[in-house]
């Protein structure tokens, strides 16, 4: 296990590569917009709007949207930056799963002055699908990041709307290499690309109880779906240069997004500032620090560094302390959802540990053996 020589992005993490010197994608590309012109992409993005900006008052745009920082910060500015008329689109957890603060932010939105359409799943589907992510991949929200990502798409193509604002690329800010190629900037014509969705494919959502007519949410539209709508998809980070999450989380609190207020150690986040509408997902995050040696922190601390916030050294001691932390509480809410004992939990937990990168310290605690020097 490598780690980044300017942050602490390791090498395990899917579809990346570091360079000869040691650096990772994500530094490299945040090397190079020290030498962005910042109103020349403004520009660019303003005259790419002006085709579809809507002169009779009808929608001209959806944002996909979570209520959270960024999707509160891109609703307002596709609306009163950029002017469009942005209808905005929300695809909604579950009922048990949804936090409070997660449905108060999306009726800030609207607050906001925004039109919100939340599209919401067949719960027991959707229960289904999060205990056989969780069992089959140990990470329960593969289904549900499918649906997120589909659902938008969906609602385009059946509504005829052409464009779709996003946030952040995460082949850019990432490094996500697979797909840089063709989608390297701001406007591109599918999200299926990087590790997230694997290509859309969802053939392991089936099973004798869950057949093709329930999972209609979850399905990407096809290739001649899309191109038949000419959806085009705009990550407003790649125009932004003030995109972080710090700045995001800011600039929307104080329009009204309410954020979380629990202990890094509870979460294994020491912002508090994603995923405000799961608790689960720290659950999901510990996961994935046990499978490929890195959750939350290590990501908040990367951005830290290259936007020239935090040191290295101290971004260290914070995924020390952190990275991969969940609470009993969380933890025994997502047993109580799909049915699962503790033991049970896990013993599923441990079979995705990975033993190249962990050793084995008590019953439930593995501890990594490699560290950012």
């Amino acid at each position: 296990m490598r780690y980044c020589i300017k942050c602490v992005q390791p090498d395990t993490r899917p579809q990346i590569e570091f360079d000869e010197h040691g650096v990772c994608p994500g530094c490299n590309y945040a090397d190079t917009l020290k030498y962005v012109n910042w109103d020349k992409r403004k520009q660019e993005l303003l005259e790419f709007c002006e085709p579809y900006r809507s002169k009779h008052g009808e929608y001209d745009c959806i944002v996909g949207v979570s209520g959270g920082k960024d999707s509160t910060r891109q609703a307002l500015y596709v609306r009163d930056v950029l002017h469009m008329n942005p209808l905005l689109v929300s695809l909604t957890y579950s009922p048990e799963q949804q936090t409070e603060r997660g449905a108060y932010n999306i009726a800030n939105l609207a607050e906001l002055g925004f039109d919100v359409i939340t599209i919401g799943t067949a719960p027991t589907i959707w229960k289904n699908l999060v205990k056989k992510g969780f069992h089959q991949y140990g990470n329960w929200a593969r289904s549900t990041e499918l649906a997120l990502f589909s659902s938008v798409p969906r609602f385009a193509v059946a509504y005829q709307i052409n464009v779709i604002f996003w946030g952040e690329n995460p082949m850019l800010t990432l490094g996500e290499v697979s797909n840089l190629g063709k989608n390297s900037g701001g406007i591109v014509t599918s999200t299926l690309g990087g590790n997230t969705l694997g290509g859309g494919d969802i053939s392991w959502l089936l099973d004798d109880c869950i057949k093709s007519q329930h999972i209609l949410q979850y399905r990407y539209p096809f290739k001649h779906e899309l191109d038949k709508a000419a959806l085009r998809f705009v990550y407003l980070g790649y125009y932004w240069q003030s995109w972080s999450k710090t700045f995001n989380a800011c600039f929307s609190g104080s329009r009204g997004l309410d954020v979380r207020s629990e202990h890094p150690e509870d979460i294994g986040d020491d912002l508090g500032v994603d995923a405000l509408d799961d608790d689960w997902v720290s659950l999901n995050q510990m996961l994935k620090y046990y499978k490929l040696g890195f959750g939350k922190v290590t990501d908040n601390v990367n951005e830290k560094i290259r936007q020239g916030e935090l040191s290295r050294a101290d971004a260290i001691e914070l995924v020390k302390r952190f990275d991969g932390r969940c609470s009993d509480d969380i933890i025994d809410s997502f047993c109580a959802y799909i049915g699962c004992s503790q033991t049970d939990f896990w013993k599923v937990v441990e079979s995705y540990v990975n033993p190249k990168l962990f050793k084995k310290t008590g019953e439930t605690t593995w501890e990594l053996q490699f560290t950012p020097h």
